[in-house]
């Protein structure tokens, strides 16, 4: 797999002169979703793809977590989109979406036990041997847990990398959601995660509201993500790390004011590991 490098931004039709004239683009991620696989890709798409912009596909509705295998309709959609935008990776969610053709409407968390361990793993296998290029799978953010649960958040990762040949799109935005609505202990996700299997890292901004932090990425990007990528990059080195916004578009000035500040954490975070 071609490695991915720098500072990168989700791509939507609202940044795409920003993400066009912005200098310091390493790498866009486009959401599936968001595209027709069969018919005209929009032109900036294009035109990023001629310059040689790498581009990451980027799905919410694969359902990996789900009793039900993934759709091969879904995955045939992810593998097209792939492949006509020389997508470096596809990446989706380690997520609970439907059953029964029910929709929850949202990224529900997997149940942290052993047999739903298994289910997750065998359709991540099968979503791998569906797609011409790597898959990425992304922890989520929660207001809540599955009761019960038989290991961490740290060991449904490290659970799914032992069982299955996929990569890690960590959200340390997600992980700060989650470390403050529900104890997780971020630091034993950010160690759990091996370097070579770690593909690219979201930040993206919240809310706090009524006593939980919301992952909304309409809103300004808080101190904690940005702590959380220092100290994932003190850990293991330089990341490539991608900044999400997908509602309430701040102006150009305040936009590149959030990717400077990632990049900052960054150097930050490497002088860090350079010291010591």
């Amino acid at each position: 797999m071609k490695r991915l490098e720098g500072v990168g931004l989700g791509w939507r039709r609202q940044l795409a002169h920003f993400i066009d004239t912005w200098e310091g683009l390493g790498f866009v991620e486009v959401l599936a979703e968001q595209l027709d696989d069969r018919g005209a890709l929009p032109e900036p798409l294009v035109q990023l793809k001629e310059r040689g912009v790498p581009v990451v596909v980027h799905g919410v509705s694969l359902g990996l977590g789900g009793a039900e295998p993934p759709s091969p309709a879904r995955l045939s959609r992810l593998a097209r989109l792939a492949e006509r935008l020389g997508a470096v990776c596809v990446s989706e969610h380690l997520a609970f979406v439907r059953a029964g053709g029910l929709e929850s409407g949202h990224l529900l968390p997997v149940a942290r036990h052993e047999e739903s361990l298994e289910v997750l793993a065998d359709n991540i296998r099968r979503a791998e041997a569906a797609l011409p290029v790597p898959l990425a799978l992304e922890n989520v953010a929660s207001l809540f847990e599955w009761p019960g649960p038989s290991f961490s958040e740290a060991g449904l990762l490290t659970g799914v990398l032992e069982r299955t040949g996929a990569g890690v799109l960590l959200d340390v935005a997600n992980l700060y959601a989650n470390a403050l609505n529900l104890g997780t202990d971020a630091r034993a996700v950010l160690a759990a995660v091996p370097r070579e299997r770690l593909f690219y890292v979201h930040v993206a901004g919240g809310v706090r509201h009524g006593g939980l932090y919301h992952d909304t990425h309409a809103h300004a990007l808080p101190e904690g993500p940005l702590a959380l990528l220092e100290e994932l990059t003190a850990w293991v080195g330089p990341v490539p790390a991608l900044l999400e916004r997908d509602d309430r578009f701040p102006p150009v000035e305040e936009l590149a004011g959030e990717l400077e500040a990632i990049r900052v954490a960054m150097a930050r975070g490497a002088a860090r590991r350079e010291a010591a």
